[in-house]
């Protein structure tokens, strides 16, 4: 993983991580408030060799008190030093407990020692650091004394009183609270990393890229109404969503399709993926552009396409191969373009065995002599052979990618099936992208959803009652009737 996989995923994951950050700074300041403060007072003392004063002794006096201080400094722990302090002050506690509060520091190349006592209360830590600092002072007068007697060559003198503190010394509100957020965005982090290694769904783009370089024919960003609302007709003409099928209609076109055959096979990994919108949208978008298009629902187990446009499935595909009716009596016009349906038609029992058969690839290669291009909304790979056995006899394949639903595994398998029956994929659409994000397909466009009127958006039509009249209202200069009567006839 480089430096922009890590951005991407923090972006992915900035609501945990955000989460887990806040919940640091909460559990640093609840610590806070129920930890009872303690006070701290300080007192010094400085170290004095007592000489003559002459230049040579008081330098041999400061380098002997500097090399004495951190054995003072030692003492101070010691019950020499704080059971004095304990009589003198009347404390029911042992010089071991009260060592644990009780700390001595000197800094290097001085003679100050400095006593700090912390204490639930202010007056008892500053009288604690007093009573020590006095202790400290009896203490070396009498272990420095000559044992011939005299008086000690070392005395320390108090230089700064202990005086009671006004503000407690812990706990430290803000290295709590900072630690506390440290503590959280570490462990968001953590849990990012480990969300995304474990999560092995399609987001975006660079997912897709671990497992195929197929090109990325276009994403198709997410519309909360699409649910209730698939169709182009049913959305502003330029709405993010409507950019999107136009940019995949503009890619297709750059994939040379003409080369090997006109016809589109629209595909996914597993259902509820999208193929059956995107296919009927992209077909859609190529009859806007001016094609005479032939939108096929291939789809025998589960068909949708005459759900989303009105029409009745009840003949087409499957009356088509039978050999129950000519195809040109089960093409139904739609829609104000040169765009015409052929329903799935009753479902079989066998799908995979009429979309195989030779009946098929006649009906596929007759269209394609009258259209400009011909749709087939196919079923989903994994589940069933149907869109495999279907593939190897169209002009290419395109793979619909649901993001945040299809994993990396799935969609592999995908191409492997294409790839076994040498099918000719043209490329994948990604499904559903946010349009915002790490994982958002950006392309241009102008303008809005809102900026799109309500009245410039079409509603589907049921053109079923006036099939014929349709047919024959076609302007010859787009599409020729007799080509239509011609494909009866081989």
């Amino acid at each position: 993983m480089d430096l922009r996989d890590y951005l991407r995923m923090a972006r992915r994951n900035w609501i945990v991580i955000t989460a887990l950050a806040l919940a640091g700074l909460l559990v640093g300041g609840t610590a806070t408030a129920l930890t009872a403060p303690t006070y701290t007072s300080q007192a010094e003392l400085f170290v004095l060799i007592q000489n003559s004063g002459s230049v040579q002794e008081l330098q041999q006096g400061n380098t002997f008190s500097q090399a004495r201080v951190q054995s003072y400094v030692k003492t101070v722990s010691t019950p020499v030093v704080l059971q004095p302090a304990i009589d003198a002050l009347g404390i029911d506690e042992s010089s071991e407990a009260l060592s644990h509060r009780v700390r001595a520091t000197a800094d290097l190349n001085t003679v100050i020692i400095k006593i700090t006592a912390s204490d639930k209360s202010p007056v008892q830590a500053a009288a604690i650091a007093q009573a020590v600092a006095n202790s400290l002072i009896t203490a070396i007068e009498s272990l420095e004394r000559p044992k011939t007697g005299g008086t000690s060559p070392v005395g320390l003198s108090i230089i700064t009183p202990a005086q009671a503190p006004t503000m407690p010394s812990a706990p430290d509100t803000k290295k709590n609270l900072a630690l506390g957020l440290v503590v959280g965005l570490l462990l968001g982090v953590a849990v990012s990393v480990t969300r995304s290694l474990l999560d092995n769904r399609i987001r975006g783009e660079a997912d897709l890229r671990q497992v195929t370089e197929a090109p990325l024919l276009g994403g198709i960003s997410f519309d909360p109404a699409a649910a209730k609302q698939p169709l182009l007709s049913q959305t502003g003409s330029q709405s993010p969503r409507a950019e999107s099928f136009r940019q995949l209609r503009t890619n297709l076109q750059f994939t040379n399709v003409a080369s090997r055959g006109k016809t589109v096979l629209v595909t996914s990994s597993l259902p509820g993926e999208g193929k059956s919108t995107t296919a009927t949208n992209l077909a859609m978008a190529m009859a806007e552009a001016g094609q005479s298009v032939c939108l096929i629902d291939g789809d025998l187990r589960r068909p949708m396409v005459h759900e989303y446009l009105g029409l009745d499935r009840n003949v087409g595909l499957t009356t088509a191969l039978i050999g129950n009716a000519d195809v040109n009596d089960l093409l139904q016009p739609w829609g104000e373009d040169n765009l015409f349906i052929l329903a799935s038609g009753q479902i079989p029992p066998n799908p995979s065995e009429l979309l195989g058969s030779g009946e098929m690839i006649n009906l596929i290669q007759r269209l394609e002599t009258v259209f400009d291009a011909v749709i087939i909304d196919a079923p989903p790979l994994l589940p069933v052979t149907d869109a495999a056995v279907l593939a190897p006899s169209v002009g290419g394949v395109i793979l619909v990618v649901s993001a945040q639903k299809s994993t990396q595994q799935e969609v592999r398998k995908s191409m492997e099936a294409l790839a076994l029956v040498k099918a000719n994929l043209l490329g994948v659409v990604l499904n559903r992208l946010p349009l915002r994000g790490p994982d958002a397909y950006g392309y241009s466009y102008y303008g809005s959803v809102e900026a799109s009127s309500k009245s410039e958006r079409k509603q589907p039509r049921v053109p079923s009652e006036r099939v014929h009249a349709a047919r024959q209202s076609r302007s010859p200069q787009h599409f020729p009737a007799s080509h239509l009567d011609d494909m009866i006839q081989g």
